[in-house]
């Protein structure tokens, strides 16, 4: 089949259009029995696309190699240049999750790369993986965390004989990509898969004007949030597996099979063959669009008083590779200001809504095919609207954050604390006991405290601090920290 075409998506119109007896959930029937504000919102042609899985000439047949939904799943391999890809409707967690799963069969030891995103830690309870977590460079200027180093994995990988992969993550949450070849060649020189969380690098496969892509690169399994920038709809993912014989690609299908729900949404998944489409047919020209309005943007941005932005100048500094464009991190250092005080005021005064902040940074996110000279107006617009405000809101200076400790040896793994008899103590007090939940604060984004860790005070005293300037911490079940989960003595 050729890349223009969406045989998922073309099926799902196709029953809708002829109107068939639907004797088969969900209960709104095609749209009549829905409420009518959500039909006026949602449309009655969405509601008669929501059909669940079963249905004859969409993903059952009598081969199921040539039904729609398993050609969509060929596309996108094609596409990515996968050897199998699947279709994720619980976002790109599940698929971290899935990972994690299919790895334990091997083993229970990994080497993980500290500021994975929380889905991983997840997976690691889920699955009963034994973490060895190695550190990312950390932006001494920004406080912002960035890529592995392949000298980093490759002392992790010695130092842990028996693990059985190495997990890291590139793109970064601020853009940065990691040297995924240099890496690859580490972790298989140590004879085991590379697995890369590429959520934030859906789009690097379809454009010359961006970074290689992980696949390209030699990783041998690939998370691709389709939704976040190549546009697919919120909460669609794929999981791409790559060449070779690293990961058992049997293992790896009914790992998918044990996290997916049997009831698939079918508007996610005629997304995710639509923003293939559009990505492989259209993506180089869209995306360089994009990215030649967000150079101008960049400049303009430079322009105002008080802020500069992350670009290809960072590129060979703190472990980064190359940069992703389609991240606009603007440094706030020279507004007098924080980045967290800069976002509130562009929130209250110009409604903009931005994807991350913290001391030093704020984190605008540009979509495929996004002309950012346009949609950029109003971020500047806002920026200095925001610039204007400062000078009339008093704010009491705060000393720099401090460097974060080094995080507390492991006691449990994240599954025995998860599972452990746990309560709850007041945060000042939990010095020396076991974290049942992660804590992570941002900036940098590393998390402090993970499950099965010992809580020191170095490390409560760092998240205080943090809480104290501002900052975000990630993971906690008590948003005021008042409070924290430990694994009862």
């Amino acid at each position: 089949m050729e890349q223009d075409q969406t045989p998922y998506l073309d099926a799902l119109i196709a029953y809708a259009d002829r109107e068939p007896g639907r004797f088969h959930v969900p209960g709104h029937k095609g749209g009549p029995g829905a409420d009518p504000a959500l039909r006026e919102a949602f449309g009655d042609q969405l509601l008669r696309l929501d059909v669940p899985a079963g249905i004859e000439g969409i993903d059952v047949g009598p081969d199921p190699a040539e039904v729609p939904f398993a050609l969509a799943q060929r596309l996108a391999a094609d596409a990515w240049g996968a050897r199998r890809s699947w279709f994720l409707v619980n976002g790109g967690s599940g698929g971290n999750h899935a990972i994690c799963l299919a790895l334990a069969h091997a083993g229970e030891r990994v080497v993980v790369q500290r500021n994975v995103h929380s889905s991983i830690i997840d997976g690691l309870v889920l699955s009963g993986l034994r973490p060895r977590f190695v550190a990312p460079e950390i932006d001494p200027e920004l406080g912002i965390a960035h890529c592995l180093t392949p000298d980093s994995l490759d002392a992790a990988l010695s130092e842990e004989p028996e693990a059985v992969a190495a997990m890291v993550v590139s793109p970064t949450y601020f853009g940065a990509v990691a040297d995924i070849a240099a890496l690859a060649d580490v972790a298989h020189s140590h004879g085991v898969p590379l697995i890369a969380d590429e959520a934030w690098g859906s789009h690097l496969h379809f454009s010359s004007a961006l970074p290689t892509a992980a696949l390209e690169s030699g990783a041998d399994v690939v998370l691709s949030s389709v939704h976040k920038i190549v546009g697919s709809i919120t909460q669609s993912a794929i999981l791409h597996l790559g060449a070779g014989d690293r990961i058992d690609e049997r293992v790896l299908d009914r790992a998918v099979t044990v996290i997916e729900t049997t009831s698939p949404n079918a508007i996610l998944t005629a997304s995710l063959d639509a923003a293939r489409r559009q990505a492989a047919v259209h993506g180089e020209e869209l995306l360089r669009e994009t990215v030649s309005s967000l150079a101008e943007l960049r400049e303009q941005i430079r322009a105002l008083p008080g802020f500069d932005v992350l670009d290809e100048r960072i590129v060979g500094r703190y472990s980064v590779h190359a940069y992703d464009p389609l991240r606009l991190v603007i440094d706030v250092r020279g507004a007098g200001a924080t980045g967290h005080r800069i976002a509130r005021l562009m929130r209250e005064q110009d409604d903009i809504n931005l994807e991350l902040f913290s001391e030093n940074v704020v984190v605008a996110v540009f979509g495929i095919g996004e002309h950012a000279g346009r949609t950029g107006e109003r971020l500047i617009a806002a920026l200095e609207h925001a610039v204007e405000r400062l000078g009339d809101e008093e704010e009491e200076p705060l000393p720099p954050f401090a460097e974060p400790p080094p995080w507390g040896g492991t006691q449990l793994s994240p599954r025995e604390a998860f599972l452990a008899p746990q309560e709850v103590v007041d945060f000042d007090r939990a010095e020396g006991r076991i974290a049942a939940e992660s804590l992570a604060a941002y900036p940098p984004g590393v998390p402090n405290v993970l499950p099965g860790e010992l809580l020191t005070r170095p490390t409560l005293d760092y998240i205080a601090d943090s809480v104290s300037h501002g900052g975000l911490v990630r993971g906690a079940s008590d948003r005021t920290l008042k409070t924290v989960r430990v694994v009862c003595e």
